[in-house]
């Protein structure tokens, strides 16, 4: 079971049937090294239609510029688990907050493995399909500028995804490129990348994936 050409993934039952399963059979695994240290986290990776067409899309933010970490930055809807949350019910949480999205847990696809990262978070992506008749997201001035809709098509392309080394560590950095060459870099990048590889039915991990030096705080 599989797409043919994930570029022409469409937004519709089979493409959710086909998904489903594919993240129901996914492994997870621990990213290595000792992370009981960091704080636990989750975000959004929210298929959706693309708008005026049959394609399928995700949900992608810019954070709003004034806001004290990582603003104006790239970013999934998400944020810190609160105390007793699930990854999934964390996820819902700032999906409401952030977008104004209220799904609920029978809508989640799945989790992509654990992402650590530099600033002490241990990330946990989960993958949700947008349901017929849901609202239209809207963004919380207060947490978000703009929201996204990044074609399927977009992070399908090979050259879409580059990787580099940099002389502060000896992990590669990857970098993803969407809208008309706009990069996004890890942590963002790095479950993006591992979310279009199970998508095409490809298991790559990605905890081993760096971020670039401007987010090592």
């Amino acid at each position: 079971m599989g797409f043919a050409n994930l570029s022409a993934m469409l937004f519709d039952p089979t493409s959710r049937a086909t998904l489903a399963a594919r993240f129901r059979s996914f492994a997870r695994v621990e990213p290595d090294g000792d992370h009981s240290a960091l704080k636990r986290a989750a975000v959004a990776i929210t298929l959706t239609l693309n708008d005026a067409q049959d394609g399928a899309a995700f949900l992608l933010t810019r954070r709003a510029p004034r806001l004290r970490a990582h603003g104006g930055q790239w970013a999934l809807p998400g944020g810190r688990c609160d105390a007793g949350e699930t990854p999934v019910e964390t996820a819902l949480r700032e999906m409401d907050e952030e977008i104004g999205l209220k799904l609920s847990a029978a809508d989640a696809l799945g989790e992509l493995d654990d992402y650590p990262t530099r600033s002490g978070y241990l990330i946990t992506p989960v993958v949700f399909w947008r349901p017929d008749g849901a609202a239209e997201p809207v963004a919380n001035p207060d947490e978000v500028e703009n929201i996204y809709r990044i074609p399927i098509s977009d992070i399908a392309r090979e050259d879409a995804v580059e990787f580099e080394t940099i002389p502060e560590s000896p992990r590669q950095v990857i970098r993803l490129k969407v809208l008309e060459g706009h990069n996004i870099h890890a942590p963002t990048a790095a479950m993006l990348y591992q979310f279009r590889e199970l998508c095409a039915g490809r298991v790559t991990r990605v905890a081993d994936l760096e971020q670039p030096v401007f987010a090592w705080r």
